[in-house]
């Protein structure tokens, strides 16, 4: 039994009801420190984004990163297997790696007093033990922790404990699959840090009620009132948007500089699908690129976002391959959602601030929304509440 997050039951049975009488989350799930630390223990500690298989793929290869309450050593094996291991030496505790720091070496090395693991986190040396009769190297292997590829991103579960990993993705693997966002390539990304809540991103990502306010560009070559938000099974949501009629992409000019994704439908070349993987994968699918980012909270009202662009390899090794003109566009984009998310966090600051219902045009909210507060109380979806709820107070 999960123990409920920190907040008032009542509250966030307000969120879970009918669409019509929903409400957002409640102010202290934005800005609550407590709320964060459950989050971090009961969402970030299940599968989460932990980055791209790009960023590991040789033998030898590993890389240290900072997801939920701990550090993750992710190690490619030379027989190209994957491994993910507690950030800590089995001697002392020492990071094994800095996070954020990446290495290829042949074995795993702690830096304190060089006890080394093979790249399957099995101990292979632990200098002064080797004459000590009680010791036994099979008792000190590296902590491993589930691990899965997917389309060319790494999914973690930092607690060790996590739940079927094709249940979590259910039926967004029809929708990435035609895109095969494994084979394209990575051509820039974008640090970017947010005051504001991790779900206070996702909110404004899932509606373009917003968009005829603070998106000029982005209305010029999308309509902001097209698509519709999709709810089918698996830990996500998502929805998608069409292109203006003579518009290749999401770009300043509506133009590509790029080719078209190979083996898309007719949809899916006249359209862009926007999904939040839950908890911390943002990805855009479009005709020619696939765009993502990643979200790491830094306290209640901090994220740090990374946005990556990856493209068809064939367009990237065209001498006059120039994606600037899809990259200004996005981080144009992006700056004004930070701007508004911002905003939105400083007026959360205020004790008086209530809950807001839902309109029409943010059903994608409402997804997330209900989802977030079915886990704050204790369950994995709004169905298993007992029983769920048909109507709530004004």
């Amino acid at each position: 039994m999960v123990t409920p997050a920190p907040l008032d039951t009542q509250e966030l049975q307000r969120c879970v009801g009918p669409v019509e009488q929903a409400r957002l989350l409640p102010r202290g799930a934005y800005v609550d420190a407590a709320v964060l630390e459950w989050e971090q223990h009961h969402f970030f500690g299940d599968w989460i984004c932990a980055g791209r298989s790009a960023d590991i793929a040789e033998p030898g290869m590993q890389r240290a990163v900072s997801v939920g309450t701990s550090g993750v050593l992710l190690t490619r094996g030379e027989d190209g297997a994957l491994h993910a291991f507690v950030n800590t030496c089995r001697h002392r505790g020492h990071e094994l790696l800095p996070c954020g720091e990446s290495a290829t070496k042949k074995s795993i090395v702690c830096p304190y007093h060089a006890w080394s693991y093979r790249l399957d986190g099995n101990l292979h040396v632990a200098p002064g033990f080797r004459n000590v009769e009680s010791f036994d190297k099979d008792e000190f292997s590296l902590y491993g922790l589930p691990v899965r590829e997917w389309h060319g991103w790494i999914f973690v579960a930092p607690s060790g404990k996590a739940g079927d990993f094709d249940h979590h993705i259910g039926e967004l693997e029809a929708i990435v699959a035609p895109y095969a966002p494994e084979n394209l390539e990575v051509v820039t990304t974008h640090d970017y840090v947010i005051e504001a809540n991790w779900k206070v991103l996702i909110e404004n990502y899932q509606e373009c009620y917003h968009c005829s306010m603070i998106h000029p560009e982005l209305c010029r070559v999308s309509p902001p009132e097209s698509g519709e938000n999709i709810d089918r099974d698996g830990e996500w949501v998502g929805g998608w948007m069409d292109l203006r009629e003579g518009n290749e992409t999401m770009s300043l000019d509506g133009r590509s500089s790029s080719v078209r994704i190979e083996g898309l439908d007719e949809q899916e070349q006249h359209t862009v699908m926007y999904i939040a993987v839950f908890p911390n994968l943002l990805i855009s699918l479009h005709p020619d690129y696939v765009m993502t980012h990643v979200l790491t909270p830094l306290s209640a009202g901090r994220t740090h976002v990374e946005c990556a662009w990856a493209f068809p390899k064939e367009a990237v090794q065209r001498p006059d391959f120039e994606p600037s003109n899809t990259i200004d566009f996005w981080d144009i984009t992006n700056r004004q959602d930070w701007g508004a998310c911002e905003s939105v966090q400083r007026g959360l600051a205020s004790e008086l601030a209530i809950p807001g219902p839902m309109a029409p045009e943010e059903d994608g909210v409402y997804h997330f929304v209900s989802m977030v507060a079915a886990r704050y109380l204790g369950v994995s979806t709004v169905a298993e509440l007992s029983p769920p709820p048909t109507s709530v107070p004004v």
